[in-house]
């Protein structure tokens, strides 16, 4: 009997890695709620609750104090898993976006934007970005927290026998990828490509969908009217899904820009959730 408790045991031990390498979690970030929280942050805090998420991507305060947002996001089972790090911040001083981190008990810091000359980043501006977040990843990575940069359609420009962004992508040693899908097709990218050859450095992905028709731009600029429930665009979402399954992501976190993000978000929480157990 004891013989059978310890294999049992065992292949429950080993099966662990699996199971975690699977465990994907839905996000939310919460700038798909920025005008809402200007109305009433107790109230959306509360909806993204009942929409079944308890994970969030940046955000604020809300003009509370660390005290009592903290006490808004334990009401209602919500914690932040990650906070925003400025470019001009990295160049100068980590502390405040540890701290905030820290402070959140958040594990990703994410850099949304490269200052450039409006249009698409050049190779020279990339080689310079990929340095300085390598830098900071291995910093980052002694506090507990790991580095991303989130692509903006911008880094398309043709470089050799593929774009800026690959160079980014096979140079990052000390930081990884907060993929938005969205922004990836805006460039035109193929967010599910890339995820294939570029495995494993994908711990968060914004999923966003797109209005089909909807043109692409290379400035990382786009109508943000064009967001759509997931699953109804031109976008492969639920192959984007199924791979992020594959790798092990972590975090699904949906972004909703448009002025109905309130409608769509739970909409594409039950897409995430269907397309989750289907590939069990």
């Amino acid at each position: 009997m004891k013989t059978l408790v310890k294999l049992h045991l065992l292949l429950l031990f080993l099966a662990f890695p699996l199971l975690k390498l699977q465990a994907q979690e839905i996000a939310l970030q919460l700038y798909s709620l920025r005008n809402e929280m200007k109305v009433d942050p107790i109230k959306y805090h509360q909806l993204i609750s009942e929409w079944g998420i308890s994970a969030l991507e940046g955000g604020g305060e809300y003009g509370m104090t660390n005290d009592e947002y903290a006490k808004l996001l334990a009401d209602n089972k919500l914690r932040v898993i990650g906070v925003g790090a400025d470019y001009n911040q990295l160049t100068k001083d980590l502390t405040p976006i540890i701290d905030q981190a820290k402070n959140y008990g958040a594990k990703y810091a994410t850099c949304y934007w490269i200052p450039h000359t409006d249009g698409p980043i050049s190779i020279e501006e990339i080689k310079i970005a990929t340095a300085l977040f390598n830098a900071v990843g291995e910093e980052m990575k002694k506090e507990g927290i790991t580095f991303l940069y989130h692509p903006h359609g911008y880094e398309f420009e043709k470089e050799g026998k593929g774009v800026v962004l690959d160079y980014m992508l096979e140079n990052a040693k000390n930081f990884g990828f907060n993929l938005d899908v969205f922004w990836i097709k805006m460039g035109g990218g193929d967010p599910l490509a890339i995820m294939k050859k570029y495995p494993g450095k994908f711990p968060i992905l914004h999923l966003k969908d797109r209005r089909k028709g909807t043109p692409g731009s290379k400035d990382g600029h786009g109508d943000v009217e064009t967001n759509v429930v997931l699953g109804t665009g031109d976008i492969a979402i639920a192959g984007i899904i199924k791979e992020a399954q594959k790798q092990g992501t972590d975090y699904l976190t949906i972004e909703d820009e448009s002025s109905r993000s309130v409608t769509q978000i739970p909409l594409s929480v039950a897409f995430i959730n269907r397309e989750l157990e289907k590939n069990k």
